[in-house]
């Protein structure tokens, strides 16, 4: 398995790769520029599908609604980039004020090596806490569309690891921090790769992986593949 240097918490974003990564002239100048397109690409691409999903979104939000008391969008802190928490926003799939507590065992034990998949994923299967639509949004990846709104103002890019909630982080060792080092992704390596099918440690792999290797053309053959993986539902949570 390949190691990467750990990284802590505070460490710079990508914005300042330069400084973090004493790199110089035309390397410096090249990352620079890869930032700025990346940033363009998310802005210009987060704003069209937010104008022409529109009526989708509509659609979706009345449908959460009216399957369960409770509001449409869930809002969560999430950790981002160096660290930074910011509120992150997707459809509300669970019955309104679930325990977190199961979520929170589980993912320990992910962290730990000592889950077991449950059928051919590492997901919590059949939980009582997720509503009928629920079900079908999380299917389909459709209760994510909402954090295309936290793309455009910036907390998130349309390309990157997905951003853990603050609890999780708690469990990481200095190897899993290094993933936070980038801006969290509304897709991403893992969820082309596989989704909930991989361990704890195979995600965090391909999240150490993406950090390593990111350019602007890799983001792109993510973007790709990314039709098929919401199309095929495989390891959909």
């Amino acid at each position: 398995m390949r190691t990467y240097p750990p990284t802590p918490v505070s460490a710079s974003c990508p914005s300042d790769w330069a400084a973090r990564y004493a790199l110089s002239g035309a390397t410096a100048d090249r990352n620079a520029t890869a930032l700025v397109a990346k940033r363009a690409l998310d802005v210009l691409a987060a704003g069209l599908l937010l104008v022409g999903l529109a009526p989708v979104l509509l659609l979706l939000a009345l449908a959460v609604r009216i399957s369960s008391p409770g509001p449409a969008l869930f809002r969560q802190q999430r950790v981002g980039c160096d660290g930074r928490r910011f509120s992150f926003y997707k459809f509300r799939t669970m019955y309104y004020g679930a325990d977190e507590s199961p979520h929170r065992v589980y993912y320990q034990q992910l962290v730990n090596g000592t889950a077991r998949p449950i059928g051919r994923s590492y997901k919590l299967e059949d939980d009582p806490r997720v509503t009928p639509v629920g079900r079908v949004l999380r299917r389909y990846s459709l209760d994510e569309l909402p954090q295309l709104v936290n793309v455009l103002l910036g907390d998130m890019s349309l390309v990157g690891p997905r951003p853990p909630i603050p609890y999780e982080v708690e469990f990481y060792g200095a190897r899993e921090l290094h993933r936070l080092s980038v801006k969290p992704g509304l897709t991403g390596l893992w969820q082309v790769s596989g989704r909930s099918t991989l361990s704890f440690q195979e995600m965090i792999e391909l999240d150490l992986s993406y950090v390593a290797r990111w350019s602007l053309t890799y983001d792109l053959l993510i973007l790709l593949r990314t039709p098929w993986a919401v199309i095929s539902g495989t390891g959909a949570c």
